[in-house]
């Protein structure tokens, strides 16, 4: 399969002045960033890279992160995690409310935002000091110690974050958050802002491509059926209220994020990433999701 020229065949399709969407506004850092960049890179089970455009800038991975800290909680507490968040889609918006009123306290899934600031209160919970450990946990997946956090967007989040301080304070009134509301919401923020590239991004998720073990070393960071666990999660709630439709049109387990970025994974064969800030109507990247649609398209593999 030659990658390299699919990709500069939907590199040469999309353009980001065919996309109708906007940049995100609601956190001002985010709104500062170029509406222009549009990068992509993929990274195959052989070690091979392939990729266009903006691949190799850092921008605020955002809600991706929630990938990463859903691992490392699920390397602490086991089946036991799942006491206190649900599995299923939620069909609502990411930030939204309703839902833990009806249900108790208790998110529909990890990937929503109070399912991922329960998560950030696991992980306060149990680690010495999270914000370090998330990192660390980067840096090993992607071999990279340069990652870190973006502290204008953390402090641009903290500044505009009022639904999140709303959410965990509905979760605590409840019972389901048992840390003080400050160092969750801290946390958070800080997870959000990992300023990561496509490249960087494409190569930590290769763990969820290789049945839960770093492709270069082979280590195993987590077992067999988490991997298979988190998998399913991206593929059903892994874009909120329109994972369906990146199910129906792209066919792959991912995860989206604000900053513009998504990542997609096909097991045993490639992780993938892909970059544009221009976001649908639904907080996802208008370009990124095209750009993924094709892949599948071009290459003929998804996992359907």
């Amino acid at each position: 399969m030659d990658y390299q020229k699919i990709l500069d065949q939907i590199h040469e399709e999309l353009t980001y002045k065919d996309a109708l969407g906007k940049v995100a506004s609601y956190i001002p850092e985010l709104a500062k960033v170029d509406p222009r960049k549009f990068g992509m890179h993929l990274y195959c089970d052989d070690a091979s890279h392939f990729s266009f455009g903006d691949s190799e800038e850092r921008f605020s991975i955002q809600s991706i992160s929630k990938v990463f800290t859903l691992t490392m909680a699920m390397q602490l507490l086991g089946e036991d995690l799942w006491e206190r968040v649900d599995v299923e889609p939620s069909g609502d918006p990411f930030n939204s409310l309703t839902q833990l009123e009806y249900e108790n306290g208790v998110p529909r899934n990890p990937f929503i935002n109070s399912g991922a600031l329960v998560i950030a209160d696991i992980l306060v919970s149990n680690l010495q000091d999270p914000k370090r450990e998330l990192l660390e946990f980067v840096r090993k997946l992607t071999g990279n110690n340069t990652i870190d956090y973006d502290l204008d967007v953390a402090n641009s989040e903290k500044s505009t974050g009022y639904r999140n301080y709303a959410l965990v304070n509905y979760m605590k009134a409840l019972g389901n958050i048992k840390n003080d509301v400050e160092p969750i919401v801290d946390f958070y923020f800080h997870q959000c802002s990992l300023a990561m590239s496509c490249k960087e991004l494409a190569q930590a998720f290769m763990l969820f491509a290789n049945r839960g073990k770093l492709l270069e070393t082979e280590e195993k960071i987590i077992s067999k059926t988490k991997t298979k666990r988190i998998n399913a999660l991206m593929q059903t709630c892994g874009f909120y209220d329109e994972a369906g439709e990146f199910s129906f049109e792209v066919g792959l387990p991912g995860k989206s994020g604000v900053g513009g970025g998504i990542v997609a994974i096909h097991p045993s064969k490639y992780s993938v990433a892909v970059w544009s800030p221009l976001l649908n109507k639904k907080g996802n990247s208008e370009l990124g999701m095209a750009a993924l649609e094709r892949l599948t398209t071009l290459t003929g593999f998804s996992i359907f």
